[in-house]
This record gives structure tokens, sequence and C-alpha cells, in this order.
């Protein structure tokens, strides 16, 4: 899933089933070219040839909504002048159906379908396309290919083997972990790359990144890392990038231990120019092999490393899961009627868990930070229903009612891998914990053998211990809200509370203000608690901030609205023009210190001997 630093306006400041395939009479690949070379008005054009069909009809698409994204973003919308020719190079009735499908006629008859692609990132507001699932087209400079938004399939045929050709200049190379050919093929000024996939979802489960920039890699043991990092103004470079990522992968790697489920991974990085029109939504999104980031050029080398480790070690965690344990619902993704899986506390909240777990486990971090961290994600999952159950947050987060829960799986989902472990650790006397259950749940599947959804308890419980089945009903698939505190009494830590300074509009990385990709408006959490400033400006959760001291704020610019309060100074008068409830109002009131009401934990003075230390130490370090 997508691992976005809270909302696409504020994460600068935050530092189905398996289809019947349709057989083919002449060959078992679709061969797809994408013209990186020829661009016309910014677009891209691409040709996809299914083969010889042996039906009447068939259906074209470009997906709703892909793997990790958890939205429907309509990539079809990005899609222009659509065409189907037969084996005469005659054009075959095509009929749009939606805004991603469009049924061809004669389909006996067809050669290919042709059609050009519009990017996202040049779009104001990226058609509300979270940014490193999008696109960028800029010819002889950069292309950033989710190949889901170029690459489209055919009803029946997603398990059919790919053959992508991609005509790129030759002063681009690729940053990807798809398989390609170990000769390209020179054309002039130009180069074709080949690559393979044996199913569609290796199409869209391995993004390509050309750009002149030079890709830098490591080894991690039998893993090849590369690192391709694009950045318009040469603000930073892969070099610079590469030790910092080195060391938390390298990291990563020892606290995994024998988990090694893929020999190449990729990480690719795009910043983005904030002086243009450009990704504006900044974080990363997961692939089995790879990971797609999006963030701010101008951010400092120290910044940006520190939200690569957060961001990136996140992703790297998904070679766990969903790489290697997931369900059918996974496995089989439907593309555009997407039916979605119960366990995103699993795909995502073990993965949010682990990716700050081993930080701790690895002496990146000392425990209190570690304490620090799972109470923010405390304090922020309270924001939400407590007594929504995750399985079914997870399998309809799609639908409108569940969608502005989704940060919770970054929140809770975590949290319930903490609870989790504890409880684990606690009932084998501290020799198992989630990453053992996790590697147990990957040596019984694998990549290629997913579970089916409702089995996935029954199967922990047999996995680990017949107590852990009330824990899973009680707190995942009931409604029953966590109590942290028992947990954290079971290894010697204890909560504490304390007033503590914040920003005026975040604290830590929790933030009390967010955005709508939609109304592009700013405006105020609700069910958070607010800190001293926001509750003297009288201002209330659902504000809508329009403007402040004459200066108008959307999501567009709400980078400059962090930065200009960080200049505040106290005593400065403000005036804020905001929307409340649809009546605009005027609050006027004097910049003063933020502080609020701060829960944290830590632990006990107690002797090594005692049970809860031991307990707490195999739970950390074990």
């Amino acid at each position: 899933m997508k691992k976005m630093i809270y909302t696409a306006a504020l994460a600068f400041a935050l530092f189905s089933c398996k289809s019947t395939a349709v057989k083919t009479a002449e060959n078992d690949t679709i061969v797809t070219n994408i013209d990186l070379v020829d661009i016309q008005d910014d677009k891209v054009m691409v040709s996809v040839d299914p083969g010889k069909i042996d039906k009447e009809t068939i259906v074209f698409y470009i997906p709703k909504t892909v793997p990790g994204t958890y939205s429907a973003d309509n990539y079809g919308k990005f899609i222009e002048n659509l065409k189907a020719y037969n084996y005469k190079g005659e054009n075959l009735s095509v009929t749009k159906l939606d805004e991603n499908s469009w049924q061809i006629a004669d389909a006996t008859q067809l050669d290919k379908v042709t059609y050009w692609v519009n990017d996202s990132f040049d779009v104001e507001g990226e058609e509300g396309v979270f940014s490193p699932a999008g696109t960028n087209i800029a010819a002889n400079e950069n292309f950033m290919l989710n190949l889901h938004a170029f690459v489209g399939y055919f009803d029946g045929l997603t398990e059919t083997p790919y053959q992508l050709l991609v005509k790129r200049p030759n002063a681009l190379v690729a940053g990807t972990s798809l398989k390609s050919s170990l000769v390209s093929k020179p054309e002039g000024d130009a180069t074709i790359d080949e690559y393979a996939a044996s199913r569609y979802f290796e199409i869209t489960d391995n993004p390509i990144m050309y750009s002149a920039s030079e890709s830098v890699d490591f080894q991690l043991g039998d893993m090849k890392v590369i690192l391709d990092v694009y950045s318009p103004n040469g603000v930073h470079t892969a070099e610079s990038i590469k030790p910092n990522m080195s060391k938390i992968l390298e990291a990563q790697k020892r606290f995994l231990g024998d988990i090694d489920n893929t020999d190449m991974y990729a990480i690719l990085l795009y910043l983005a120019d904030m002086q243009k029109t450009d990704a504006k939504g900044f974080g990363a999104l997961e692939h089995h092999t790879s990971t797609s980031v999006v963030l701010p050029e101008t951010m400092p080398l120290e910044a940006l490393n520190e939200s690569m480790k957060d961001v990136v070690s996140h992703e790297f965690f998904h070679i766990i899961t969903p790489l290697s344990v997931h369900s059918d619902e996974v496995h089989y993704f439907d593309y555009n009627n997407p039916k979605m899986s119960k366990h995103l506390w699993m795909y995502e909240g073990v993965t949010e868990y682990f990716a700050n777990l081993f930080q701790v486990n690895q002496g990146l971090i000392k425990d209190v930070a570690f304490y620090e961290r799972m109470a923010e994600k405390i304090a922020s999952s309270r924001s939400f229903d407590d007594t929504m159950p995750f399985t079914e947050l997870s399998e309809n987060i799609l639908d409108d009612k569940y969608e502005p829960s989704y940060y919770n799986v970054y929140q809770k989902g975590a949290l319930i891998g903490m609870t989790l472990d504890i409880r684990l650790r606690e009932l084998s006397e501290g020799k198992m914990g989630i990453l053992d259950l996790m590697k147990k749940l990957s040596a019984k599947y694998g990549k290629d053998n997913p579970f089916k959804d409702d089995e996935l308890f029954d199967d922990i419980v047999a996995l680990s211990y017949p107590e852990v089945s009330t824990f899973l009903t009680t707190y995942v698939s009931g409604t029953t809200p966590i109590p942290y505190q028992d947990f954290f009494a079971k290894v010697g830590v204890e909560k504490t509370e304390q007033e503590v300074k914040s920003g005026y509009f975040l604290n830590g990385q929790v933030p009390f203000i967010d955005g709508s990709a939609e109304t592009k408006a700013i405006f105020v959490r609700k069910g958070i608690a607010l800190n001293s400033f926001l509750k003297e400006m009288k201002l209330e959760g659902g504000d809508i901030i329009k403007s402040i001291n004459g200066t108008e704020y959307t999501i567009d610019n709400a980078y400059a609205l962090i930065m200009t309060s960080q200049g505040w100074k106290e005593g400065d008068e403000l005036e804020m023009i905001i929307d409340r409830d649809g009546k605009e109002m005027t609050l006027k009131g004097k910049v003063s210190p933020a502080t609020l009401m701060k829960t944290s934990y830590k632990p006990l003075d107690l002797p090594a001997t005692d049970a809860r230390v031991q307990l707490r130490e195999a739970w950390l370090r074990g």
C-alpha cells in the first residue's frame, strides 16, 4: 500500500477471483510497445497486441485501481484516442463503456490497440492520483512509468505473459526491477529495451523510471539494490543518498534474518520541483521488489534521509507481506471491480510496525523514541472509530463510509502488530514474536500460493497458540478497543502525561490539519485534541481555513502555511477567515505558544531479573 506522509498537501512539512483465460490461437504473449521518443503534446503512444482472439467481442481495460493504493483513481481518464485495428490496418468498431473500458467488435480480426497517454504530474491536483502511483512525461529528461497507467489488459487475459518493448532516447537509462533482456536494441538515437512479465500483475507491480541521472547499486547479501534518483535541478544525487539507504537496508536485512524473497530491489526516487506544477503527493507506493518514492527536491539532505528512512523502510518490509503472505484477493487482483482483503492489519499494519521495531531492534533509535512513536500512533488512532472491526474496515476500504479511515491503517494497524507481538512473546516466554509468525506464514504460503481470506486466523492460531484466537477475534475482527496500558504493563512500561510544546499546525508527524484532494480546502481535523494555540484562536474540528492575514491557503500552498507559521512571533496579530458549516467567519487573535497534554510511555525502574524486563528485552531485541 501507499506509504504516505499523512496527506499529499502536508507531506513535506511532516518530513476477485482469477479470470478464465481466453485462449489465443497463434501465440500466448501480449506484446506492448511504449514510445518515449516520438512525444506529441506531452503524450506517449502505446500499442498493445494480444495475439489471436477467438471470440467476437472483447473488452480492453485500463485499471480503475491498483494494488496498494486502495483508492479508485480511474487511470482511463489519462487515455486519449484509443483505436483498434485489424490485420489489414483497418479500424475496428470501438465502444467506450466507461472511463476505464472499451469494447472491441470483430475481435477475431483484432491485430492491436493503440492510444495516447497523458501524465498526471503536470495536471493541477493530479486528478486525485497519489503521486507515487502517478506518471511523468518530460521528453528527453524523465519518464516515471507506473505501468498500470500506460499498459492495459484484455478481459480474461490477465494471466497471459507480456512482452514490453520501450523505445527510449539513448541518453536515458532505466531504473526498475522488471526483468529485461540482456541486450537492448539500438535504433539510431533511440534504443528499444525489452522486458518480460509472466502476467499482467507483474507489469503493474514493476514501475520503470527513465532519466539521465546515474543510478547506483549495492549488495545486501545475495540481494542487489538499485537506487535511482531524479533531481530536476541537480540538488541531490543517488551517490549522496546511498550511504543512508545502505545503512538502513542493511539493518533491515539483519532484522529479517533468513527471510530472502527477492534477488533484486529497486528504489525509484522522484524529487519534485516545488517551483512548478509537479507531483505534490509525497510518500511512497510499495511493490513486491521495488518502491516508487516522491518527495520535494527542496528538502535538505538530512531531512531527505530521515524521510527516506521511514518511508522506504516501510515499503521494503513488504517483501514479507504481501509478497510472501497474501490472499486470493491480492494475488488475483481485479483492477476494475476489486474485492478487498480483510487483512490490511497484516499487509500494512504489521509492515508499519516492523518499520519502527527494526529501528530500536538494530540500535538506530533509543527505546524511549520507539515508545514515543507508538504513543503518537495511539493518540492518532483515537481520532477514528476505535470500535470499528479492522477486518470490516479493510474489506470495505474503497467505500465512501470507510475510506476516510484509511490513515488508521498505519496507526491502529501498527498497534495491532505491536500488541500481538507482545502477546506472542508472553505466551512463548519470549521465544516467539510476530516476525517469527510471519516467517512461518511465509514458509506455509509464499509468493505464488495465496491464502483464503477467511482461513488466515485459523492458520495463525495453528502456527502459534490457541490463546491468539481470542486476541484476533476481540481486537481485530471484534469491536473491543485495545487496552494498550495492559499490554505495556506486561513489559514493564507505564503511561505518563505532561504538557509539551507543539507546532502550530503539527505535533511531530501528526497534523492538526488536513486537506481535501477534491476541493483543495485545508481544514482542522475532527476528533483529535487540539493544541492551546488552535483553541485560543477558537478553531474547531471541521473548520476550513480559507486565509490567514490576507493570504489564501489551499492544499497547493500548504507548505507555505507551515513555513510561514514557523516564523510567527509571540504576540503577532492574526486574522483567520474560516468556513464553519458553510458559514464564513472571521477569527482574530494573537500568536501564543502552542502546547498540549501529551501521553508518553516510559520503562519502570525494575531489576534486570524481573520477568517484565526480560519480556521487554525479548520484545525489543529478541
